[in-house]
């Protein structure tokens, strides 16, 4: 066998208990874009709040079944873990703030482009890339070129907005990857726990900072805020934490590109934000794409591979 052939393959198919997982977190995350234009907060309010409130819904079952977890983590896994919480913040503080920029459709597009970004990093972790993944990132590229076109506007507010859309996609694509590592050691809870945690932390700081209010809001705007918790956040965010630790982060990625036509769909229904036809034919690209680079890999590994605690 050659060489390339022995590394870690940065593309695998995924089990379809993982496939099945991944199209709930992406129906969850579909939410967030129109939510977000719709809450009357700020941006990084809404990013702290959203984290915050994930903290008290996961924080009494972490501290019953895991506490003992959360002592014993070594340096290697609380670092990292650590830094995928301040990756995490850094998406929030770029990618919220878009939506106020950019529309829905453009913002969720460019942030979905992350798959780029991740297998870029499996590349330079050394693991083997197939020619035929990259392939297929080049036609979901293309669906989202063609997405983002059809609806971004040429004035220096969208660009600004376009501009942390794609920053954003980058710091998600780096959480990933920085997860699928502590994931193979770390359970789900627990890096859960420490990530929002620290993401809250960060983000809190930088509101207090910049003079944000986090309170005095409305009753709409609350309800929205736990919405967006339980659907974006634990039903989201969660889920993909989740499937990490037997899903290679590219995969991950990649069905988050689902987002995008979802999180239109709803924009347009909801928000009156309604995308021209161009989005048929860039969706359709987009799910070629992922089917593409998810067949490009092996199959899941048997049942004999050890599986992290959850």
């Amino acid at each position: 066998m050659s060489a390339q052939a022995e590394r870690a393959s940065a593309v695998g198919r995924p089990p379809p208990a993982d496939v099945a997982l991944m199209a709930v977190g992406v129906a969850a995350v579909s939410t967030a874009g129109p939510l977000i234009a719709a809450t009357a907060a700020s941006a990084l309010a809404i990013a702290f709040w959203r984290n915050a409130l994930a903290l008290v819904a996961i924080g009494p079952y972490v501290a019953a079944r895991h506490r003992g977890e959360l002592g014993r983590l070594g340096r290697r896994e609380r670092a990292l873990t650590l830094a995928a919480g301040a990756l995490l913040a850094a998406h929030f503080a770029t990618w919220v703030p878009s939506l106020r920029y950019t529309s829905v459709a453009s913002s969720t597009a460019l942030v979905a482009l992350q798959p780029v970004w991740t297998l870029m990093a499996a590349s330079r972790l050394g693991q083997h890339v197939p020619r035929r993944a990259w392939w297929g990132v080049t036609v979901a590229f293309a669906g989202v070129v063609l997405l983002a076109g059809v609806d971004v506007s040429l004035s220096a507010t969208a660009f600004v907005g376009d501009l942390l859309a794609l920053v954003g996609g980058f710091f998600a694509a780096m959480y990933v990857t920085v997860g699928a590592r502590v994931r193979q050691d770390v359970s789900t809870a627990s890096y859960t726990l420490v990530c929002y945690g620290v993401c809250a932390a960060m983000l809190g700081v930088v509101c207090v900072a910049g003079g944000q209010p986090l309170s005095g809001y409305s009753t709409d705007t609350w309800v929205k805020l736990v919405a967006l918790t339980l659907g974006a956040q634990l039903l989201g965010h969660s889920v993909f934490n989740l499937v990490l630790r037997t899903t290679s982060p590219t995969v991950v990625s990649l069905a988050l590109l689902f987002e995008m036509p979802g999180a239109a769909l709803i924009a347009a229904w909801w928000l009156g934000q309604r995308p021209p036809w161009g989005i048929v034919p860039a969706a359709g690209l987009i799910l070629a794409g992922v089917a593409i680079v998810i067949g490009s890999g092996p199959a899941a590994p048997p049942s004999g591979h050890r599986v992290p605690p959850q």
